[in-house]
């Protein structure tokens, strides 16, 4: 009996996705500037300096926030406690949502408050998928980010076209709004995230409400692996998912 329960979880072990690399709060922090060079300059572990001399705090000292705490107060090093899996993976675990923790203040002084001009002005428009769709598009170009989804765009222009039809039309850019259940800004209020065509998406909270979420999608691999290649998280790999949801967070993405 003893053998056959550690063969059983021996075989579920092997049914869960490697660990990822861990690292100490330095080297994710080291991370982070290196995703931004634009906008950061350094850390000491404790703060995060800006390129204009801005310092933050890079945490609020609380080691043991719950999980609905860290999605309304996350603090800078909150953003990258959960490792982002690139590439292929199982569903997600329970509350495994890599990137759904973001620090507003961040995320403002990086791109600009939507509610003023300052979003606004970073904007500037690009043809999506102008082979196959080629409807313009206005994103921000801090960062480099409309020039990323340019090259994501004639990436999956390139694509078969059963497999390109779920990356159009899309259901939005910049969108000055909180996210439903977080009451933090979508990184759509900073143009810095696209939505795929709604047709062929899921999303969490239309699923019901119940003890657990059961995890679906639609949106093809090859749409994704694009997107990861240049700097995009997927909300695909959420246990809160959003599959038609891509957002550029570099820093969660290992290269």
């Amino acid at each position: 009996m003893a053998a056959h329960g550690t063969a059983c979880i021996v075989a579920l072990l092997a049914l869960l996705p490697p660990l990822a690399h861990a690292q100490s709060k330095s080297e994710l922090l080291d991370r982070l500037v290196q995703a931004y060079p634009d906008a950061l300059a350094t850390h000491d572990d404790t703060t995060v300096t800006w390129r204009d001399g801005t310092v933050m705090p890079v945490d609020d000292g609380i080691s043991d926030k719950p999980f609905d705490q860290m999605l309304r107060n996350a603090s800078i090093f909150d953003q990258m406690r959960q490792p982002y899996p690139a590439g292929p993976t199982p569903p997600p675990a329970v509350n495994a949502d890599p990137g759904r923790f973001r620090n507003e203040a961040f995320f403002k002084k990086m791109y600009g408050d939507c509610n003023t001009a300052e979003v606004r002005r970073n904007l500037v428009t690009i043809s999506w998928l102008p082979k196959s769709w080629g409807k313009p598009v206005q994103v921000t170009r801090v960062n480099g980010v409309a020039e990323r989804l340019k090259q994501v765009s004639a990436e999956i222009d390139a694509l078969d076209p059963a497999l390109r039809a779920a990356a159009f039309p899309i259901a939005g850019v910049l969108s000055c709004r909180a996210v439903a259940d977080t009451g933090r800004m979508s990184m759509h209020g900073y143009a810095a995230a696209i939505d795929l065509n709604l047709k062929v998406s899921d999303y969490w909270l239309w699923a019901g409400k119940g003890k657990t979420i059961p995890y679906k999608n639609r949106m093809p691999q090859e749409i994704v692996d694009i997107f990861e290649r240049h700097g995009f998280i997927w909300g695909g790999k959420w246990y809160h998912y959003d599959t038609m949801h891509f957002e550029y967070r570099p820093e969660l993405l290992e290269k």
